[in-house]
C-alpha cells in the first residue's frame, strides 16, 4: 500500500522523446510535458483504484494485479495489458492495439517520490512525481 495517496508530477526525462516515438504530435507533446499530471492511488490487496488528473483531463481506472483490462493513453491511443507486483515495483505489460507494439511502464518509489518509466520500441522516458 506504499503508493497510495495523490502524487503530481514534478519533472520528466525523455518523455518528449517517448511521445514522439508513440506517433504523438507536435502540439500535444508540447502539452502533454505541462500536463500538470495528478495521479491518486488507492491499493487494497490486489485491486488497485487510479485517478489521473491533468489539465486536459480526468480519468478514473480500476485494476486488479495480472488480470487483463484495456486502457486508453491521453493521445487516444488503445491498449490492453496488465499489472504486476514484481518486488516493491509495480510493472504494466501493455499491447498497442493498432500495431500490438509492446509499452512497458513501472512505477516505483525511490527517495520518497513516485518513479514512473516507460519503455517504447527502443525509446525509454521517466516521469518523476512527489506526494502532496
Amino acid at each position: 500500500m506504499a503508493f497510495n495517496g495523490t502524487w503530481k508530477v514534478d519533472r520528466n526525462e525523455n518523455y518528449d522523446k517517448f511521445m514522439e516515438q508513440l506517433g504523438v504530435n507536435v502540439v500535444k507533446r508540447k502539452l502533454g510535458e505541462h500536463d500538470n499530471l495528478k495521479i491518486t492511488i488507492e491499493q487494497n490487496g490486489d485491486k488497485f483504484h487510479i485517478k489521473e488528473s491533468s489539465t486536459f483531463r480526468t480519468k478514473e481506472i480500476d485494476f486488479t494485479l495480472g488480470v487483463q483490462f484495456d486502457y486508453t493513453m491521453a493521445d487516444g491511443t488503445d491498449l490492453t495489458g496488465t499489472w504486476v507486483m514484481e518486488g516493491e515495483t509495480l510493472k504494466g505489460t501493455f499491447n498497442r492495439k493498432d500495431n500490438n507494439k509492446v509499452l512497458t511502464t513501472t512505477r516505483a518509489l525511490v527517495g520518497g517520490e513516485l518513479v514512473q518509466s516507460y519503455s517504447y520500441d527502443g525509446v525509454e522516458a521517466k516521469r518523476i512525481f512527489k506526494k502532496q
